[in-house]
Protein backbone atom coordinates (compact mmCIF):
# COMPACT_ATOMS: atom_id res chain seq x y z
CA UNK A 1 0.00 0.00 0.00
CA UNK A 2 1.30 3.70 -0.74
CA UNK A 3 0.07 6.51 0.58
CA UNK A 4 -2.79 6.21 3.48
CA UNK A 5 -5.88 7.94 4.93
CA UNK A 6 -7.48 7.43 8.34
CA UNK A 7 -10.49 7.22 8.77
CA UNK A 8 -13.17 8.32 10.63
CA UNK A 9 -16.43 6.83 12.13
CA UNK A 10 -19.51 8.58 13.88
CA UNK A 11 -20.22 5.82 15.69
CA UNK A 12 -17.01 5.26 17.36
CA UNK A 13 -14.65 8.95 18.10
CA UNK A 14 -11.61 7.57 18.93
CA UNK A 15 -11.75 4.78 15.67
CA UNK A 16 -8.85 4.98 13.82
CA UNK A 17 -8.13 2.93 10.20
CA UNK A 18 -5.53 3.44 7.02
CA UNK A 19 -6.78 2.93 3.56
CA UNK A 20 -5.07 3.24 0.47
CA UNK A 21 -5.61 6.48 -0.26
CA UNK A 22 -5.89 6.13 -4.11
CA UNK A 23 -8.79 3.91 -3.36
CA UNK A 24 -10.42 6.05 -1.04
CA UNK A 25 -10.23 9.18 -3.09
CA UNK A 26 -11.59 7.06 -6.27
CA UNK A 27 -14.55 6.02 -3.88
CA UNK A 28 -14.89 9.28 -2.79
CA UNK A 29 -15.29 11.20 -5.77
CA UNK A 30 -17.49 8.42 -7.20
CA UNK A 31 -19.95 9.14 -4.35
CA UNK A 32 -20.26 12.83 -4.32
CA UNK A 33 -20.69 12.80 -7.93
CA UNK A 34 -24.06 10.69 -7.85
CA UNK A 35 -25.13 11.65 -4.25
CA UNK A 36 -27.61 14.57 -4.11
CA UNK A 37 -27.54 17.44 -1.93
CA UNK A 38 -31.77 17.53 -1.58
CA UNK A 39 -33.45 15.01 0.74
CA UNK A 40 -34.69 12.13 0.28
CA UNK A 41 -31.31 11.37 -1.04
CA UNK A 42 -30.37 8.09 -2.10
CA UNK A 43 -30.80 4.35 -0.55
CA UNK A 44 -27.87 2.54 -0.40
CA UNK A 45 -28.64 0.34 -3.12
CA UNK A 46 -29.22 3.23 -5.50
CA UNK A 47 -25.88 4.55 -4.45
CA UNK A 48 -24.06 1.14 -4.91
CA UNK A 49 -25.28 0.55 -8.54
CA UNK A 50 -24.57 4.40 -9.67
CA UNK A 51 -21.10 4.42 -7.92
CA UNK A 52 -19.86 1.25 -9.36
CA UNK A 53 -19.63 2.01 -13.45
CA UNK A 54 -17.65 5.34 -12.43
CA UNK A 55 -14.75 3.55 -10.24
CA UNK A 56 -11.47 2.83 -12.19
CA UNK A 57 -10.95 -0.69 -12.68
CA UNK A 58 -7.43 -0.40 -12.08
CA UNK A 59 -8.20 -0.16 -8.49
CA UNK A 60 -11.10 -1.94 -8.08
CA UNK A 61 -11.42 -4.59 -10.83
CA UNK A 62 -14.75 -6.09 -11.60
CA UNK A 63 -15.69 -4.16 -8.36
CA UNK A 64 -13.62 -6.11 -6.28
CA UNK A 65 -13.33 -4.24 -3.24
CA UNK A 66 -16.03 -1.68 -4.14
CA UNK A 67 -18.58 -2.34 -1.21
CA UNK A 68 -16.19 -1.98 1.98
CA UNK A 69 -15.24 1.55 0.31
CA UNK A 70 -18.30 2.49 -0.17
CA UNK A 71 -18.85 1.85 3.35
CA UNK A 72 -16.10 3.30 4.55
CA UNK A 73 -16.17 6.30 2.89
CA UNK A 74 -19.82 6.79 4.05
CA UNK A 75 -18.94 6.44 7.59
CA UNK A 76 -15.55 8.79 6.97
CA UNK A 77 -17.90 11.24 5.44
CA UNK A 78 -20.66 11.41 7.45
CA UNK A 79 -18.21 11.87 10.66
CA UNK A 80 -16.82 14.94 9.01
CA UNK A 81 -20.51 16.14 8.25
CA UNK A 82 -20.16 16.10 4.16
CA UNK A 83 -22.85 13.56 4.28
CA UNK A 84 -26.15 13.14 6.13
CA UNK A 85 -27.94 10.21 6.68
CA UNK A 86 -31.86 10.36 6.72
CA UNK A 87 -33.98 8.25 9.92
CA UNK A 88 -35.72 6.40 6.99
CA UNK A 89 -35.64 2.63 5.98
CA UNK A 90 -34.70 1.72 3.71
CA UNK A 91 -31.13 4.18 4.95
CA UNK A 92 -31.00 7.03 2.63
CA UNK A 93 -28.06 9.83 2.15
CA UNK A 94 -27.63 12.99 0.92
CA UNK A 95 -25.02 15.81 0.72
CA UNK A 96 -25.25 18.62 3.46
Amino acid sequence: MGETIVLQNPNHPNYAKEVDADMYEAMKAAFLKVLPKTTPGLTYEALSTAVLPLLPDALFPGGAKAGWYMKAVQMDLEAKGIIKREKTRPLRLHKV
